[in-house]
C-alpha cells in the first residue's frame, strides 16, 4: 500500500489501484509510520509527498517486491517448472530499430529462455534498473552517479534528415524550417536542444512522441528531424529520406548496454552480453 501511495502520491487513488477502501490503505500507512518510528509522507497541496526517510525506504521496498519475484523464479527454475528469464529496458529507438533483430538471433540460440521487453524514456529504464526490475537496459550513456556499469557498447549516430524532396539547405534555413523533436525525456530530444543550443538556433518546433510518426512527417514535408541513424538507414537507402549537413553532424554517440553495480548479473544476462560479443553486435 505504501508503494502505491509513492506512485501515485494520493491515498485515494492508492486505494483504486488496490481495490480497497481509503480507510483501509489510510490505516495501514499510520501504522507503517507508527512501526517505522518516522513520518514518510508529507501533505503538498491534494496530495502527498515522500519525505526523505519515505524515499528511502520506497527505494528499498521496490527491491525486496523484486527480490522475491526473482526469488520465486529462481525456485521455479531450479524445480524445472519454468524457462529462465531475460529482463530487458530499452529506450524507444533501440527497441523499435535495434532489439528485434538482437533478440531473434539470440531466441534462435537460446530458445528455453523468456525474454521480456519493456520501452521506455530515458528517466523510465534508468528507474527500472536502479530498482532491479530489469537485469539489463539498452540506452544512451548511464548516468554519472547512479549504482550503474556499462558492460558493451556499439557505435550510434544522430543525423538531420529531411524529405526526400527538400534542397540542402544552409544553416540559416535550418532556424526558420519547423523541427520534429521528441517528447521531453527523450534522448534524442534532448541531443536535439542541445544541438540547436550549441548551433545558436531557436526554430519552431513540433513535438511527436513517436519515431515512425516523425519520419512519416519528415517524408511528408512537415520538417525536419534529427534522429538515429539506425532508425532511418533503410529510408536513406531507399532514397525516400536524406541528410542535411549540419557544424555539428553527424553527431557520434553509442549505444550501451548497461547492469547495475549494487547486485550480481544474472546467469540470463550474461549469456546475452557473451552473444552480442560473439555476433559483434556490441564491443564488450
Amino acid at each position: 500500500m505504501f508503494l502505491e501511495i509513492a506512485r501515485t502520491g494520493s491515498v485515494r487513488e492508492a486505494a483504486e489501484m488496490l481495490v480497497v477502501s481509503q480507510p483501509a490503505v489510510s490505516a495501514a500507512l499510520a501504522s507503517l509510520q507508527r512501526e517505522i518510528g518516522a513520518p514518510l509522507v508529507a501533505r503538498s497541496g491534494r496530495g502527498l509527498v515522500l519525505t526523505q526517510g519515505g524515499a528511502e525506504l520506497a527505494i528499498y521496498g521496490r527491491r525486496i517486491f523484486a527480490l522475491i519475484e526473482e526469488g520465486t523464479q529462481s525456485a521455479r527454475q531450479a524445480s524445472k517448472t519454468v524457462s529462465r528469464r531475460l529482463r530487458i529496458a530499452a529506450v524507444t529507438t533501440a527497441a523499435e530499430y535495434l532489439a528485434p533483430e538482437l533478440l531473434r538471433r539470440f531466441r534462435e540460440r537460446e530458445p528455453a529462455l523468456d525474454v521480456e521487453l519493456e520501452v521506455g524514456n530515458h528517466q523510465r529504464v534508468w528507474d527500472r534498473l536502479a530498482h532491479w526490475e530489469v537485469d539489463l537496459v539498452l540506452a544512451g550513456r548511464p548516468p554519472v552517479g547512479r549504482p550503474f556499469r556499462s558492460v558493451a557498447t556499439r557505435k550510434h549516430e544522430l543525423v538531420v534528415i529531411a524529405s526526400s524532396t527538400r534542397a540542402r539547405n544552409d544553416t540559416h534555413s535550418l532556424a526558420q524550417t519547423t523541427w520534429l523533436v521528441r517528447e521531453a525525456g527523450s534522448g534524442t530530444r534532448t541531443a536535439t536542444d542541445e544541438m540547436l543550443a550549441q548551433l545558436g538556433l531557436d526554430p519552431p518546433k513540433l513535438t511527436i512522441n513517436s519515431n515512425g510518426a516523425i519520419q512519416a512527417c519528415v517524408r511528408a514535408g512537415l520538417g525536419i528531424s534529427l534522429a538515429s541513424r539506425d532508425a532511418v538507414d533503410g529510408e536513406l537507402s531507399a532514397g525516400t529520406l536524406q541528410t542535411i549537413p549540419t557544424a555539428l553532424t553527424p553527431l557520434a554517440r553509442a549505444w550501451h548496454l548497461v547492469t547495475s553495480t549494487d547486485r550480481d548479473m544474472p546467469d540470463s544476462a550474461a549469456r546475452f552480453l557473451a552473444f552480442v560479443s560473439e555476433v559483434g553486435a556490441f564491443a564488450v
